[in-house]
């Protein structure tokens, strides 16, 4: 049994779910649910639509190139059962998804650093931009402490 791919939005599409649409030149496409049907039908762009994988890789939000990847390919060589190959791979497959959870948390992190970033510069232009605003009250405390310190050293001469 294979696990397929929606043809819509990429997400799995499992044995006996979804449904299956095959075009007049023998092309099969296989949906996930009605929803992602009906948008393939009406010639929706995926890349356009948030919800999909496409969008997210192609705004930056997924990571496009990693070597993880490359265990998703699908292979159509049949391989002869082997109870130690199959144990290996299991392992390794344990091992890929590990390292990717990793590798998408560090780029995660790195996607939302970049953007606290880009908000500290545009709040540090703004309060230049409208120092006007806040610079009043700031110079009427100033005029209050000076006339403390002014009124103390009055009192210190005295």
């Amino acid at each position: 049994m294979r696990i397929e791919q929606c043809s819509f939005c990429q997400s799995p599409v499992y044995p006996g779910h979804g449904c299956m649409y095959v075009r007049n030149d023998a092309k099969v496409f296989r949906f996930c649910r009605s929803k992602c049907r009906k948008h393939f039908h009406k010639k929706w762009n995926p890349r356009k639509t948030k919800w999909t994988k496409a969008f997210r890789k192609s705004a930056g939000k997924e990571m496009v190139m990693d070597s993880t990847f490359e265990f998703e390919k699908k292979r159509n060589k049949p391989v002869k059962y082997d109870r130690n190959l199959m144990a290996l791979t299991l392992r390794t497959i344990k091992k890929v998804q590990e390292i990717r959870s990793r590798r998408e948390k560090d780029y995660y992190k790195q996607r939302m650093d970049a953007g606290k970033d880009a908000e500290r510069k545009r709040d540090r232009a703004e309060i230049a931009r409208d120092v006007s605003i806040v610079a009043p009250e700031a110079l009427r405390e100033a005029d209050v402490i000076q006339k403390k310190e002014a009124s103390r050293m009055e009192e210190d001469q005295q």
